[in-house]
């Protein structure tokens, strides 16, 4: 039984995380995770952490915006760069002589279509000329990217958003949508222009869908978002009711653990059939919304309510617009981290995501053709990340 297929039996189990004292270590191999903070960077830092982890031990470097988290990993040490700025880059990245594997996990959004491809190029192409000619024994570069990478949206005359996408399932070697301003497309030929200037270096792009986590330091989720909705709504005493379409409610989608894209970054990084290719990454099942609803209610604790069609679809960036004294009060009541609405809601996000009829389902072939197993069982994957924010204190 290899490693990663043990992780995916076993998904709800506590990683053995290696907490180091000030020992010297001979480690094998240096990563460099920038988004160090996010959900999955936050996967990565404890699973690189971890005593039986491939290619280890490992040595972390963790790069974000924010700085040393204060509920931090012992082994990872926490760099505080904007990597948007060429000069805190170059000074900050270029020192990491020892990095053999770079992970990149974060982004920038909210902005519009050609400035998100302009920064999020901007952004890599800092790093990699900060690290590349500084690092000589640098081997492998993993690009977080996503399954959008498969999808456009479009404004018809009538003002109305829609989805335009290849015939799915998707297949990693489907062409680039024509006339789609995607950043993924920028970061992926800022990556092939960078690496072609040290032949020795190999890649690897990571295309996970709708991404099942959590990070105490990054409470903007989809399974925060929604565990934040219910917990509203079981405070005032309602049901929960879906914010979304008939359609979403029962159509088929993937979902991608952040422990599972770890895994899967890290095989690339190891393993000689990971690298020069583009992978999709998901769970290795599907899931419909109708399901997973009723587990959010009960592991909340709110009333359950199925899909009403006789009644409009809920804007839950509307409901939440005066909700913010509600949120602050049951932060205050049952001694939860402090945080404001704002900071633990990904409201518009979740209104597009759960209104989006339109199946996105990806092959995931090519990762067992080349070599990795790993799997979840969603089900079990969004229970797992809901205890993950229960124990974090982000809700009750």
């Amino acid at each position: 039984m290899n490693w990663w297929w043990s992780r995916s039996i076993n998904t709800a189990l506590q990683q053995n995380v290696e907490y180091c004292g000030t020992h010297e270590i001979s480690y094998q191999n240096v990563g460099l995770v920038i988004g160090v903070t996010g959900v999955v960077g936050n996967s990565l830092a404890e699973t690189l952490s971890s005593t039986d982890t491939p290619g280890g031990p490992w040595k972390v470097y963790g790069v974000s915006r924010r700085g040393k988290p204060v509920c931090s990993i012992a082994k990872v040490r926490y760099i505080q760069c904007d990597v948007s700025v060429s000069t805190d880059v170059q000074a900050k990245l270029s020192t990491l002589k020892d990095v053999t594997h770079i992970f990149w996990v974060t982004s920038a959004y909210d902005l519009s279509k050609t400035k998100c491809c302009e920064i999020n190029g901007a952004m890599l192409r800092n790093v990699l000329k900060a690290v590349i000619p500084n690092a000589p024994n640098l081997r492998h570069i993993c690009l977080q990217t996503g399954a959008k990478h498969y999808v456009k949206m479009q404004r018809s005359i009538d003002g109305k958003l829609h989805v335009i996408s290849h015939d799915p399932p998707f297949t990693e070697d489907m062409e680039r949508l024509e006339n789609s301003h995607n950043f993924y497309y920028t970061l992926e030929d800022v990556l092939f222009d960078e690496v072609s200037r040290k032949p020795s270096l190999t890649w690897s792009i990571h295309r996970p869908d709708l991404i099942f986590g959590f990070s105490p330091h990054s409470t903007l989720s989809i399974v925060g978002t929604l565990c934040v909705y219910a917990t509203i709504c079981k405070h005032e005493g309602i049901p929960l009711k879906f914010p979304g379409t008939k359609d979403t409610w029962d159509s088929y989608f993937n979902a991608s653990d952040a422990n599972l894209v770890a895994e899967h970054q890290i095989w690339a990084a190891v393993s000689p059939q990971g690298k020069n290719k583009a992978f999709n990454i998901t769970n290795g099942d599907v899931f419909k919304w109708k399901h997973l609803w009723k587990v959010l209610a009960e592991q909340i604790g709110v009333e359950y309510v199925g899909f009403d069609e006789t009644e409009k679809i809920i804007s839950l960036s509307e409901m939440m617009k005066d909700k913010g004294t509600v949120w602050e009060k049951i932060v205050r009541d049952n001694n939860l981290i402090s945080t404001t609405l704002q900071e633990v809601g990904l409201w518009a996000f979740a209104d597009m995501l759960l209104a989006e009829w339109t199946s996105r389902l990806c092959s995931i072939n090519r990762s067992k053709e080349h070599g990795f197993f790993g799997f979840r069982n969603s089900i079990n994957s969004f229970i797992f990340w809901i205890h993950k924010a229960k124990d974090s204190r982000l809700i009750p």
